[in-house]
């Protein structure tokens, strides 16, 4: 069973997800937000996950990221999961934690990287968008893809219901690629996802 830190920046839907769908594959050990007011904090107190608070204000970004580093290594942290964590990592940090490190998108890369993904995609007019589970790596959103799941856009849809569909298979492809990842079923080799 692998061991997994989580760091979050909000509400921890995504999270919830992962908690519920624990199993013999991964445990979540710890969740860090860089916000003290994030929702997700409470939510991995009920269920009685160990939580800490790094704020980012005043501080560089290699100093946040090496107390972020030290705290998931004190806590034997195996897996580290991005879930709504609304921070870009350091090339550092994605390199120390290469291979096991993993973040959600709410898009399916290589599309629409980046942020107001969904204005972006009914901007273009797109008939299908999605989520994609990858490997971090220094270069944003550009990680090798390790799962995904599409949605329909429909031609009256906001932002915000692409949003809400999206988030839907959102919550069942997480836990299934952090499955795959702590069972060593994908690895991470000279830069793409390989599965066993």
């Amino acid at each position: 069973m692998k061991k997994v830190g989580v760091l979050i920046s909000g509400r921890g839907s995504n999270l919830g997800a992962l908690i519920e769908a624990q199993s013999s594959s991964y445990k979540i050990v710890q969740v860090i937000s860089n916000a003290a007011d994030a929702g997700g904090l409470e939510r991995a107190t009920q269920a009685g996950i160990a939580t800490c608070v790094i704020p980012h204000k005043g501080k560089t970004r290699e100093e946040f990221d090496a107390e972020l580093d030290a705290d998931l290594r004190q806590a034997g942290v195996e897996i580290v999961v991005l879930a709504g964590f609304m921070r870009i990592l350091s090339d550092g940090f994605a390199r120390a934690w290469q291979g096991k490190l993993i973040n959600i998108h709410p898009s399916l890369l290589p599309a629409y990287k980046g942020i107001k993904v969904h204005e972006r995609v009914i901007a273009a007019g797109e008939r299908q968008s999605g989520a994609s589970v990858h490997f971090v790596v220094p270069e944003l959103d550009a990680g090798p893809v390790i799962a995904q799941a599409s949605v329909p856009v429909h031609p009256s849809d906001t932002p915000e219901l692409l949003a809400a569909r999206v988030l839907e298979v959102e919550h069942k492809l997480y836990p299934e690629a952090l499955r795959l990842l702590a069972e060593d079923k994908v690895k991470l080799e000279k830069g793409f996802a390989v599965f066993s």
